[in-house]
């Protein structure tokens, strides 16, 4: 179309010319540069908006901007909204660029100036004599006429007094070296420009001991013919001059300022360097008593935050908080039963909302089609939401004896999940009771795993779980599928073979319920946290071999608890993730009472480091998730007041 329309621009010119309606020429090219929609040619469009950014005109850029919203974008579908806004946000960020560039070498220009400014005003410091001030604006004749005039100055001058000049001289040699302290650089560039003038009176005396001094006449005709016969030398001393002035204007004025910069810079690197040791002695002092907590901190932050933003439309506790595979979207399940499905980029954005009748436990994102979730119920039901059509496509009962669904994972391939079905607890998730009388494991219940296929929605396994059937909390799958770990209500973790369909090896990892399983980055171990406390690195090549384990505060491994007015507390189980690991799996995300907390693992130390902590909640953080898939790391907590936060890191590499 647009090419179309250039075309007939042209054919109605060479008409117009043609006819010779030069004025009706004149109107089209007019009215053809004032058209904003440019035929709809992209590259007019843009030549346009770089002329407006080129010319800093802000008010005409945001008014063609308006234009071209209002007839073109508006009338896109939704779903290029946010291509839209980000197009809009990078145009004016260019223009910004472009217009702290301009203001950039104007002060570049301006200290410049001042530069020059400070140059002229050391030159009329310095009191140079007028010959040599003015020695590179002088031309050959110019400084002939100026050398004889000086000579001819000179002698006059010795005429009229050379007895009292030359014992003026004679009295003022001996007392310069009267300054014992060193000299000043005014001093010194002083020093420096009054070289040359002892040595033409050197030279004017040299030649006066040759004349007899009995006739004056005599003497002082003899100095003017020696004068006007070294006119050449004058010259070259001339010359000579001019390379003393530039080496004491680049030595002399700008030695001083080197000095004080450096004593400055000096005074302040002693005071960094003496706050700092104070520092280091301080956090040296205070590490032992930190140290019965197996927690250190670090100094240096790897991370640094560029952005927290909350996300409140939930208005009870969060058990789920996952971002799908594209890091585009988020998807928020609280105890409620509410499902948020949300955007953060360029704007934090509601895209569905469902509220489930039946109580939700577990919450998955599917991996192939990331616009489906797997939501696993507490009547034994998993259903398939669309979170685009907004509304369910299929719901599936698993086992009516194992109602409760508390924990879901979709492969990688998107072809099949798996299921963790288990039987009623006789405590609630939210009891307090259960806590307080000391009883530990609420789900040592019996359970089941299953495989179902995601395209039927019909099952197609169920795995053998030893010694004895029991409620998995958590399963995980690696990279491509072909390994599945599991933690148990019994402590066990259990890695499954996918390709064989059953349970490669198994061991006893924990004193109590596991909660939270994941694998490292390399695939060579997995991590887990139990109820114990303990978080703990197992090689996967070996069954139970420790690779590493660490101590967790009880605020990032749960039960969690939220206690409010008249004693009044809520307790809360773990049901989503309590840690997640960086692109590199370097550094590891957990859990805490105001927030999360990055640390940095180390595998020979016994020691967690605490880098950074991105705090911002006043309850109890129960969930995490890390997403790598964008530039920038997004880090999800949440907690149980409902609020979650995103904070957007950006990693500092070494």
């Amino acid at each position: 179309m647009a090419a179309a329309a250039e075309r007939t621009d042209e054919l109605v010119r060479e008409y117009l010319l043609f006819r010779g309606f030069t004025a009706a020429l004149k109107q089209l090219d007019a009215e053809i540069k004032a058209d904003r929609e440019k035929g709809f040619r992209v590259d007019k469009i843009v030549d346009q908006l770089q002329q407006f950014v080129q010319s800093y005109d802000l008010a005409a850029l945001r008014d063609y901007w308006s234009y071209l919203d209002r007839r073109l974008f508006s009338r896109l579908e939704d779903v290029y909204r946010p291509t839209v806004n980000k197009l809009k946000t990078s145009l004016f960020r260019y223009y910004l660029v472009h217009t702290v560039q301009l203001f950039a070498l104007q002060a570049e220009s301006s200290r410049m100036k001042k530069e020059e400014l400070e140059v002229e005003q050391a030159v009329v410091h310095h009191k140079l004599p007028a010959y040599v001030a003015n020695m590179d604006r002088l031309g050959d004749s110019e400084l002939d006429m100026t050398c004889s005039q000086r000579s001819t100055a000179h002698s006059l001058q010795s005429r009229g007094g050379f007895l009292s000049s030359f014992l003026s001289q004679s009295k003022k040699g001996p007392s310069r070296p009267a300054h014992p302290s060193g000299p000043s650089p005014t001093q010194t560039g002083s020093m420096l420009l009054g070289k040359k003038e002892p040595t033409n009176h050197q030279s004017a005396k040299g030649k006066e001991g040759t004349v007899s001094c009995k006739d004056g006449k005599s003497h002082f005709s003899g100095l003017v013919a020696g004068e006007s016969s070294s006119l050449q030398q004058r010259q070259k001393r001339l010359q000579e001059h001019g390379k003393e002035r530039k080496e004491l204007l680049s030595k002399g004025t700008f030695q001083g300022q080197s000095a004080e910069k450096k004593t400055d810079i000096s005074t302040a690197e002693t005071e960094l360097c003496s706050e700092l040791h104070a520092e280091q002695t301080e956090t040296s002092a205070k590490m032992p008593a930190g140290s019965a907590e197996a927690v250190g901190v670090r100094q240096e932050q790897p991370f640094i935050v560029l952005s927290q933003e909350e996300y409140g439309e939930h208005h009870s506790s969060i058990m789920y908080c996952r971002v799908d595979c594209s890091g585009r979207r988020v998807a928020s399940l609280d105890v409620d039963g509410v499902i948020k499905v949300w955007s953060f980029n360029p704007i934090m954005q509601t895209k569905a909302s469902s509220i489930s009748k039946s109580p939700l436990l577990s919450l998955e994102w599917a991996t192939k089609r990331d616009r489906l979730l797997l939501l696993g119920s507490g009547v034994g039901t998993v259903r398939l939401y669309d979170t685009e059509a907004k509304k369910n496509l299929c719901e599936i009962s698993i086992d009516e004896d194992m109602p409760r669904i508390l924990s879901l994972a979709c492969s990688p391939s998107g072809a099949s999940f798996v299921c963790s079905a288990a039987a009623q607890s006789p405590f609630s998730h939210m009891d307090f009771s259960a806590v307080s009388s000391g009883v530990k494991s609420m789900n040592q219940v019996p359970g089941k795993l299953l495989l179902w296929d995601t395209k039927t929605m019909k099952q197609q396994l169920q795995f053998s779980l030893e010694p004895e059937p029991i409620a998995i909390n958590c399963t995980a799958f690696n990279h491509n599928g072909n390994l599945l770990v599991t933690g148990a209500a019994d402590g066990i973790v259990r890695l499954f073979d996918m390709q064989q369909h059953e349970c490669a090896m198994s061991w006893k990892a924990h004193d109590g319920e596991v909660y939270s399983v994941e694998f490292s980055c390399d695939e060579n171990t997995v991590y887990s946290i139990g109820e114990d406390g303990k978080f703990i690195q197992w090689n996967i090549h070996k069954s139970g071999l420790k690779v590493s384990e660490y101590d967790l505060p009880s605020e990032a491994t749960g039960p969690f608890v939220l206690s409010g007015y008249s004693g009044y507390k809520q307790v809360q189980f773990p049901r989503g993730r309590l840690f997640a690991f960086d692109s590199e799996g370097n550094y590891m995300l957990t859990c805490s009472s105001t927030g999360g907390v990055i640390f940095k693992l180390n595998g020979e130390e016994k020691v967690l480091e605490s880098c950074l902590s991105l705090g911002g909640h006043r309850a109890p953080v129960v969930t995490v998730d890390w997403s790598t898939a964008m530039d920038c790391g997004t880090c999800l907590t949440a907690s149980m007041d409902g609020k979650i936060k995103l904070t957007t890191l950006l990693a500092q590499k070494s």
